[in-house]
């Protein structure tokens, strides 16, 4: 009797668990209203509303801001809200020259996923592929 006690209690556990929903979020919390109000025209105004950026293209100068909200009720049952990408491009005078937002959601309007970086493997030939290349490797002149 005992087993079967222990056996309703797990299942009564999961089903108690499982009727609360959850809202996890992800990244920098960026609200429709703070994106309606957004008058910002230079690098240290855009770091003061949003702080400091998910990532920074050194390269290109863009701040990246990623964003995303999921629900859920239990293990099996999740969703996501909403995802988006806020991309800044700064000039080297520290001013806002473009942004853009991408909804992470829509595939087929994310022109991020569709551009690839070089593969250099690729251009050398089957020995440098298969040997990391050939001759002699110079030893350092450290003591």
């Amino acid at each position: 009797m005992s087993f079967f006690k222990l056996i309703l209690s797990i299942f009564l556990i999961f089903n108690i668990l499982g009727c609360v929903e959850k809202t996890t979020y992800s990244g920098k919390i960026i609200t429709s209203e703070d994106l309606s109000n957004l008058k910002i025209s230079n690098k240290d105004e855009l770091m003061q509303k949003f702080g400091q950026p998910s990532y920074i293209d050194n390269i290109q100068n863009k701040f990246f801001y990623y964003t995303e909200m999921v629900k859920s009720k239990n293990f099996f049952n999740q969703k996501v809200e909403y995802s988006y990408l806020f991309v800044f491009e700064i000039d080297e005078f520290n001013k806002i020259i473009g942004t853009e937002s991408i909804n992470l959601l829509e595939k087929d309007n994310n022109i991020y996923q569709k551009q690839e970086t070089n593969n250099n493997i690729i251009k050398k030939g089957f020995l440098e592929k298969v040997f990391g290349g050939v001759g002699p490797n110079k030893l350092p002149n450290s003591p």
